[in-house]
Protein backbone atom coordinates (compact mmCIF):
# COMPACT_ATOMS: atom_id res chain seq x y z
CA UNK A 1 0.00 0.00 0.00
CA UNK A 2 1.32 3.39 -1.04
CA UNK A 3 0.75 6.52 1.26
CA UNK A 4 1.00 9.40 -0.87
CA UNK A 5 1.05 12.27 1.28
CA UNK A 6 -1.86 10.90 3.07
CA UNK A 7 -3.91 11.01 0.18
CA UNK A 8 -6.02 7.02 0.55
CA UNK A 9 -8.14 7.61 -2.43
CA UNK A 10 -11.07 7.88 0.39
CA UNK A 11 -10.25 4.55 2.37
CA UNK A 12 -9.36 5.05 5.79
CA UNK A 13 -5.52 4.29 6.54
CA UNK A 14 -3.87 3.23 9.52
CA UNK A 15 -0.54 5.24 9.19
CA UNK A 16 1.21 3.10 11.70
CA UNK A 17 -0.19 -0.19 10.41
CA UNK A 18 0.73 1.80 6.69
CA UNK A 19 3.78 2.15 7.32
CA UNK A 20 4.43 -1.34 9.15
CA UNK A 21 4.56 0.30 12.69
CA UNK A 22 3.71 -0.90 15.66
CA UNK A 23 0.03 -0.68 16.91
CA UNK A 24 1.18 1.92 20.03
CA UNK A 25 2.37 5.48 19.65
CA UNK A 26 5.99 5.76 19.38
CA UNK A 27 7.39 7.13 23.11
CA UNK A 28 11.07 8.50 24.10
CA UNK A 29 12.42 9.16 26.59
CA UNK A 30 15.09 11.26 25.89
CA UNK A 31 16.64 11.86 29.45
CA UNK A 32 18.98 8.46 30.07
CA UNK A 33 20.68 10.26 33.95
CA UNK A 34 19.97 12.81 35.86
CA UNK A 35 23.10 14.11 36.69
CA UNK A 36 22.56 16.99 39.45
CA UNK A 37 19.43 17.95 40.91
CA UNK A 38 19.29 21.24 43.10
CA UNK A 39 15.54 21.65 44.37
CA UNK A 40 13.72 24.66 43.04
CA UNK A 41 16.51 25.75 41.10
CA UNK A 42 18.34 23.94 38.72
CA UNK A 43 18.35 20.00 37.20
CA UNK A 44 21.26 18.39 34.78
CA UNK A 45 20.66 15.33 32.60
CA UNK A 46 22.41 13.50 29.66
CA UNK A 47 20.87 12.24 26.90
CA UNK A 48 23.61 10.13 24.94
CA UNK A 49 22.55 9.85 21.20
CA UNK A 50 22.89 6.06 19.87
CA UNK A 51 22.82 5.02 16.25
CA UNK A 52 20.69 2.17 16.92
CA UNK A 53 17.69 4.93 17.86
CA UNK A 54 14.68 4.60 15.27
CA UNK A 55 14.39 7.99 14.63
CA UNK A 56 17.65 8.10 12.62
CA UNK A 57 17.05 6.02 10.35
CA UNK A 58 14.95 8.73 8.60
CA UNK A 59 16.56 11.94 9.73
CA UNK A 60 18.64 11.77 8.05
CA UNK A 61 19.92 8.01 5.89
CA UNK A 62 23.17 9.79 4.77
CA UNK A 63 23.83 12.20 7.90
CA UNK A 64 21.48 10.59 11.18
CA UNK A 65 21.57 13.66 13.79
CA UNK A 66 19.33 13.59 16.69
CA UNK A 67 16.36 16.55 15.06
CA UNK A 68 15.83 19.66 16.36
CA UNK A 69 12.63 19.00 17.77
CA UNK A 70 14.22 15.83 19.66
CA UNK A 71 16.72 18.31 21.37
CA UNK A 72 13.78 21.35 22.54
CA UNK A 73 12.09 17.98 23.60
CA UNK A 74 15.58 16.36 25.89
CA UNK A 75 15.43 20.32 27.43
CA UNK A 76 11.68 20.06 27.89
CA UNK A 77 11.52 16.44 29.92
CA UNK A 78 14.69 18.11 31.96
CA UNK A 79 12.34 20.73 33.02
CA UNK A 80 9.48 19.06 33.93
CA UNK A 81 12.02 16.12 35.89
CA UNK A 82 13.14 19.65 37.94
CA UNK A 83 9.20 20.53 38.89
CA UNK A 84 8.47 16.82 39.57
CA UNK A 85 11.49 16.37 42.13
CA UNK A 86 10.93 19.86 43.35
CA UNK A 87 7.57 19.30 44.17
CA UNK A 88 8.11 15.33 45.11
CA UNK A 89 5.68 14.72 42.47
CA UNK A 90 2.68 16.46 43.29
CA UNK A 91 1.41 16.64 39.60
CA UNK A 92 0.96 13.88 37.51
CA UNK A 93 1.25 15.88 34.16
CA UNK A 94 3.72 18.82 33.43
CA UNK A 95 4.12 19.81 29.89
CA UNK A 96 5.48 22.28 27.56
CA UNK A 97 3.39 25.45 27.31
CA UNK A 98 5.20 27.77 25.86
CA UNK A 99 9.02 27.45 23.60
CA UNK A 100 10.60 31.03 23.54
CA UNK A 101 13.77 32.14 21.72
CA UNK A 102 15.24 28.44 20.91
CA UNK A 103 18.14 28.30 19.44
CA UNK A 104 20.07 25.52 17.45
CA UNK A 105 23.61 26.21 17.24
CA UNK A 106 25.12 22.17 16.24
CA UNK A 107 24.38 18.93 15.19
CA UNK A 108 23.60 16.09 17.69
CA UNK A 109 25.31 13.17 15.92
CA UNK A 110 25.64 9.40 17.01
CA UNK A 111 27.59 8.93 19.61
CA UNK A 112 27.26 12.67 21.32
CA UNK A 113 25.93 13.16 24.82
CA UNK A 114 23.98 16.41 24.92
CA UNK A 115 24.66 17.61 28.50
CA UNK A 116 21.25 19.73 29.44
CA UNK A 117 21.32 22.11 32.15
CA UNK A 118 17.67 23.64 32.94
CA UNK A 119 17.23 26.35 35.50
CA UNK A 120 13.93 28.00 37.00
CA UNK A 121 13.28 31.62 36.13
CA UNK A 122 10.19 32.01 38.24
CA UNK A 123 7.33 29.70 39.43
CA UNK A 124 3.70 30.88 39.49
CA UNK A 125 0.41 28.48 40.89
CA UNK A 126 0.30 26.43 37.09
CA UNK A 127 3.02 27.74 35.16
CA UNK A 128 6.90 27.20 35.38
CA UNK A 129 9.47 29.48 33.58
CA UNK A 130 12.62 28.02 32.83
CA UNK A 131 15.64 28.83 30.81
CA UNK A 132 17.44 25.66 29.30
CA UNK A 133 20.53 24.33 27.30
CA UNK A 134 22.48 21.86 25.75
CA UNK A 135 26.15 21.42 25.35
CA UNK A 136 28.20 18.81 23.13
CA UNK A 137 31.90 18.34 25.18
CA UNK A 138 31.18 22.38 25.93
CA UNK A 139 30.18 24.06 23.13
CA UNK A 140 26.42 24.95 22.62
CA UNK A 141 24.18 22.91 20.73
CA UNK A 142 20.20 24.31 21.94
CA UNK A 143 19.36 27.00 24.48
CA UNK A 144 15.76 28.58 24.72
CA UNK A 145 12.73 29.56 27.57
CA UNK A 146 10.56 27.44 28.34
CA UNK A 147 7.19 27.46 30.41
CA UNK A 148 5.58 24.28 31.51
CA UNK A 149 2.65 23.80 32.94
CA UNK A 150 2.09 21.37 36.22
CA UNK A 151 -1.69 20.12 36.82
CA UNK A 152 -3.36 16.78 37.58
CA UNK A 153 -6.29 14.79 35.60
CA UNK A 154 -8.37 14.77 38.29
CA UNK A 155 -8.77 18.84 38.54
CA UNK A 156 -11.09 18.84 36.19
CA UNK A 157 -12.46 15.51 36.66
CA UNK A 158 -12.41 13.93 39.91
CA UNK A 159 -13.16 10.09 38.17
CA UNK A 160 -9.35 10.52 36.52
CA UNK A 161 -7.39 10.37 40.30
CA UNK A 162 -6.45 6.74 39.65
CA UNK A 163 -5.01 7.88 36.27
CA UNK A 164 -3.10 10.74 38.00
CA UNK A 165 -1.70 7.88 40.86
CA UNK A 166 -0.65 5.56 37.99
CA UNK A 167 1.47 8.14 36.31
CA UNK A 168 3.16 9.37 39.35
CA UNK A 169 4.15 5.99 40.46
CA UNK A 170 5.80 5.05 37.00
CA UNK A 171 7.80 8.61 37.23
CA UNK A 172 8.80 7.53 40.56
CA UNK A 173 10.04 4.56 39.42
CA UNK A 174 11.74 6.32 36.40
CA UNK A 175 13.68 8.61 38.82
CA UNK A 176 15.26 5.57 40.48
CA UNK A 177 16.39 4.49 36.99
CA UNK A 178 17.43 7.77 36.39
CA UNK A 179 19.03 8.84 39.62
CA UNK A 180 20.79 5.34 40.20
CA UNK A 181 24.39 5.71 40.95
CA UNK A 182 26.48 4.79 37.98
CA UNK A 183 28.81 1.38 39.02
CA UNK A 184 32.45 2.22 38.56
Amino acid sequence: MSLDRGRTGGRNVDARKAAGRRDRPMRFCLIDRIRSFEPGTRLTAVKAVALSEEYLADHFPSFPVLPGVFMLEAMTQAGAWLVRLTDDFQHSMVVLHEARNIKYADFVAPGARLEIEVEILAAEESLIKLKGRGEIDGDLAVSGRLTLRRFNLADEQSEKAYLDRQITNHFRQMKSILMAPVAR
